[in-house]
């Protein structure tokens, strides 16, 4: 993910710089700092309700900072692609799969202007990527959650981003649904030298696709290496930092 601009090399990276954010006053996530530097595979990782998915909306600006700050690198929005949860997602609405992924390219179309036939090749070439081309006028209330999730990597990978963010794509999803898709995301990546930050919960899952792993437990435990970050210690050490969170022991820093 470098883009070479007047003779000179342009980094596309994101930069969270001691971050904090707050739900009633309570924080969610607490003094975060991390590079996500180009064509880098990452997962954040960490017990239940550590924030791993308010880090991610905070990397997104969809939630206000308490106090630190969040940089897009040289990035525009029109570089950044984000899958949120399924349960944020409206499943009720008229629209058929074609349609759905079809939106992954609302930067390149604007609000007017039509589908290219460029462009129907290149969801039709996306939906038979992910396993979902013959269902392609199905309604997206029909499909199944791990038929839906394919339609909604789809739609995101479509958008050929410089920077990939999923939330807990794969709730339930089955486990060869997820796997395929994991194959996918981990393909797409290397082809296209782009930056994927994944919200994950299974440990087995970010050992075999994630070579980099962000450990938080609403701060940050340990970043860097998979198999340096997923030790006994600093897991030991993530547990205990939610015991002291539930128990109101903040620092105050």
């Amino acid at each position: 993910m470098v883009n070479v601009f007047m003779g000179s090399i342009r980094i596309m990276s994101i930069q969270v710089e001691n971050v904090t954010v707050s739900y009633r006053h309570r924080p969610a996530i607490h003094h975060i700092s991390i590079d996500f530097n180009p064509n880098e595979m990452w997962a954040i990782f960490g017990p239940n309700g550590a924030g791993k998915s308010t880090l991610l909306k905070a990397i997104m600006h969809l939630v206000p900072l308490d106090s630190g700050e969040i940089r897009w690198q040289h990035l525009q929005r029109s570089n950044i692609a984000y899958l949120p949860q399924q349960s944020d997602i409206d499943r009720s609405q008229p629209m058929s799969v074609f349609e759905l992924v079809a939106m992954g390219l609302w930067y390149e179309t604007g609000f007017f202007s039509g589908i290219s036939t460029n462009m129907h090749q290149r969801i039709l070439s996306v939906l038979n990527e992910v396993g979902m081309v013959q269902y392609k006028q199905r309604s997206i209330a029909q499909l199944s959650n791990g038929q839906f999730q394919r339609v909604l990597l789809a739609r995101m990978l479509i958008q050929n981003a410089k920077v990939l963010l999923l939330d807990e794509p794969f709730n339930a999803v089955d486990a060869a649904t997820t796997f395929a898709l994991l194959d996918i995301l981990k393909a797409h990546q290397q082809q296209q030298h782009c930056t994927v930050i994944t919200v994950l919960h299974d440990y087995e899952q970010v050992q075999a696709y994630f070579p980099n792993t962000l450990l938080i437990a609403r701060e940050k435990i340990a970043a860097g290496k998979t198999d340096s970050v997923l030790t006994d210690q600093y897991l030991q050490q993530a547990a205990k930092a939610m015991q002291q969170y539930e128990q109101n022991q903040w620092c105050d820093r």
